[in-house]
């Protein structure tokens, strides 16, 4: 069974909350969260910020996106071994997190997703982080791939679309 830590914004893509992004996307954010539904297990902080983020940006008892039905899925679970780690997260007055990497390549790390990357970090496992829409990860991916993080673009043409318009480069 694999293991991920799931980015807001792969709910959001999922749920069509995130604009600009092809079918194509909507449809693998969807497909890759009913398969961590199905079969995975999902990894999140033992503080509950993920959850809370996922919580504040949908609707899980009322919603019938994809997205949606992932959160209460998400929530059901959490406290369930066999299908979610809770893996604890010490908060770090600089780097937000105690198992964030301190590298001068990621000072500029949006502190929200730093829970994330914590979470990966300090996970036994080092389970990838699922990434759909947010073109800033293309330039973090390989200083946080040299301290262990994966970040798996599962967008990977919409992500090279957004990042071109975005940075030009």
């Amino acid at each position: 069974m694999l293991t991920s830590v799931v980015d807001t914004n792969v709910v959001l893509v999922a749920n069509q909350q995130h604009q600009g992004v092809s079918p194509d996307c909507i449809r693998t954010c969807a497909l890759r969260l009913q398969e961590i539904i199905r079969e995975g297990r999902l990894a999140l902080d033992d503080a509950f910020l993920i959850l809370s983020e996922y919580q504040n940006k949908t609707r899980p008892n009322r919603g019938k996106g994809p997205g949606d039905a992932f959160v209460k899925w998400a929530l059901r679970n959490s406290a369930n071994a066999a299908r979610c780690d809770r893996i604890e997260i010490k908060t770090h007055a600089r780097r937000g997190f105690e198992s964030f990497p301190d590298d001068d390549r990621l000072a500029n790390f949006d502190a929200p997703d730093r829970k994330f990357v914590a979470v990966a970090s300090s996970h036994p496992d080092h389970p990838p982080v699922l990434q759909a829409a947010d073109s800033k990860w293309i330039d973090w991916a390989p200083a946080l791939k040299d301290h262990g993080v994966d970040v798996l673009f599962i967008c990977e043409r919409d992500i090279q679309r957004f990042h071109q318009n975005k940075f030009g480069a």
